[in-house]
């Protein structure tokens, strides 16, 4: 498998990163609604809040990886030919959707545990306390709440919406685009 990226396939690194990321972050949208919905023990829900935080950081920092071997690496597969404009539009605007909010979701989860009056420290794994990023401020954090929650949707949503597309792509237009994103596993089986 390459390293770098050409016009017909991704490189190892950005599969790798993808591939990650996204299992990070289904795994944090199930985490959340866990925690949130269905858990109502006091220590397991910190247990997970604090799971939940950690990993958080962790999408953040691929996510900024990924940003950075993306610039490095500015080649990228080429869509198919016969994609209509806002078909390549909605690409777009998706995989841009996609960096934002990975980006800007932890940033409002640190900000809303940093506002709680709780005063509970943000561990990353046991090994480091991420410092506020504001005082206690209960408003800020129900604010910040709502923000966080929202985003979580719509980062879902784009997510069905993406893993609808890649289906779309092997099974109805029989191409290559799901195939080369990954390791090679199913290369030509769209065809």
């Amino acid at each position: 498998m390459a390293l770098l990226n050409t016009t017909a396939a991704w490189g190892w690194p950005a599969k790798t990163l993808h591939w990650m990321v996204a299992v990070l972050v289904i795994g944090m949208l199930m985490l959340g609604f866990t925690m949130v919905w269905l858990v109502s023990g006091l220590g397991t829900k910190f247990q997970l809040y604090q799971l939940h935080k950690s990993f958080g950081v962790l999408v953040w920092a691929l996510v900024v990886v990924r940003l950075v071997w993306r610039w490095l690496n500015s080649r990228v597969p080429t869509l198919p030919p016969e994609l209509k404009p806002w078909e390549r539009a909605a690409a777009s605007l998706t995989h841009r959707g996609f960096y934002v909010l990975s980006l800007v979701l932890p940033i409002t989860g640190w900000i809303m545990a940093s506002a709680s009056p709780l005063g509970v420290p943000t561990m990353v794994f046991g090994l480091f306390t991420l410092p506020n990023l504001v005082g206690s401020d209960a408003a800020l954090e129900h604010g910040m709440k709502l923000v966080h929650g929202g985003l979580a949707l719509a980062l879902a949503a784009l997510l069905a919406l993406h893993v609808a597309a890649a289906l779309k792509h092997h099974f109805v237009l029989h191409d290559d685009v799901l195939a080369r994103m990954l390791p090679g596993i199913l290369k030509g089986a769209g065809r």
